[in-house]
């Protein structure tokens, strides 16, 4: 039986469960301790584990992953929560530097289980360094695994099969969907959940494939919705993960549909967008009936926040690029 979450309660109940099922498990952050942070997501968890387990850290990016890096290191298994997206880049020393490479350095002998969470993406009606998407640049480095949850039971247990890898990994946190609910199954078993670098199909289609992850996986739900009425049947996959990816449900599902329209915050340019395109254009050359579409945010800084609603992929702009790719 499942107990109806938001995706913020999710990733709550999920911490508490890393936390009492391994007492090596620590969370270190800004305002996470006392505050619960800025969103909430830690809420209530320094009074029941103690300040050891949780802890509030100084406003040092660079000190927090420098510091998780040491502790992992010593065989804890530290949770660094990143405050906003655009406040990550004065630890991208210590990510891209340190944490990436060192496992590989050592020939593997040794691991770095750090989890490194990041709210990310627009919607919430801030200013910049608060509103961005910044999962290409670590989607880019050796060494680093990525991967982002778009559903509130996807959270629950994808933030717990992170806090039990040995390798460092990225958490990307679709901000403006921490208030969706849905149904979580909080009493399965974690070694039994769906692979956490496996992609899922959100929605079977047979007329053109989209392609989403994070924020914009609901966004495309709402779009095969609407494409539904007009009989129009789009399949929708989710990546859930952007580094390692799993292409494999997209090229079986390209195969069948013959069109491919991939969806992310992010710029367009170099975005992960364009690294789907090409390896689905490679493994799916004499399937597609159409060129594959992005629909992504534009190349500029993100924009104030009277501007988001024109700045971020929205229903209308996906279902121009599906009726395109039906215009060859």
């Amino acid at each position: 039986m499942g107990e109806t979450l938001t995706f913020a309660k999710a990733l709550n109940t999920g911490l508490r469960r890393a936390l009492e099922r391994d007492s090596k498990v620590m969370i270190m952050g800004e305002d996470i301790g006392r505050l619960g942070g800025v969103f909430r997501i830690t809420d209530g968890l320094m009074e029941d584990f103690g300040e050891d387990r949780i802890v509030d850290t100084p406003l040092a990016e660079s000190g927090i992953v420098g510091t998780a890096i040491g502790l992992a290191l010593r065989g804890y298994r530290p949770v660094c929560e990143i405050q906003f997206d655009g406040f990550i880049f004065p630890a991208c020393n210590q990510i891209v530097s340190q944490l990436a490479k060192m496992r590989y350095r050592s020939q593997g002998r040794l691991r770095l289980p750090v989890v490194i969470r990041v709210p990310f993406g627009g919607g919430i009606g801030a200013v910049e360094h608060h509103s961005e998407s910044p999962e290409a640049y670590f989607a880019h480095t050796p060494g680093l695994k990525v991967v982002t949850c778009a559903n509130p039971s996807d959270a629950y247990w994808m933030i717990q099969q992170a806090v039990v890898s040995d390798d460092p990994i990225i958490f990307f946190e679709p901000k403006r969907r921490y208030w969706d609910k849905a149904e979580v199954d909080l009493f399965g078993d974690l070694e039994e959940a769906y692979p956490l670098h496996a992609a899922r199909i959100a929605r079977r289609g047979e007329d053109a494939t989209l392609v989403a992850y994070g924020p914009m996986v609901s966004t495309a739900l709402d779009a095969a919705e609407t494409a539904a009425a007009e009989d129009r049947s789009l399949e929708v996959i989710d990546l859930r993960s952007l580094s390692p990816l799993d292409l494999r449900p997209v090229v079986t599902s390209v195969r069948r549909t013959g069109r491919l329209i991939v969806v992310h915050e992010a710029q367009q340019t170099c975005g992960l967008g364009a690294e789907i395109a090409a390896r689905a254009t490679a493994e799916c050359f004499y399937s597609l009936e159409a060129p594959v579409t992005r629909v992504t945010g534009y190349d500029t800084p993100y924009p104030p926040s009277r501007l988001e609603g024109a700045y971020l992929p929205d229903v209308d702009r996906i279902l121009a690029a599906v009726d395109s790719t039906f215009g060859w």
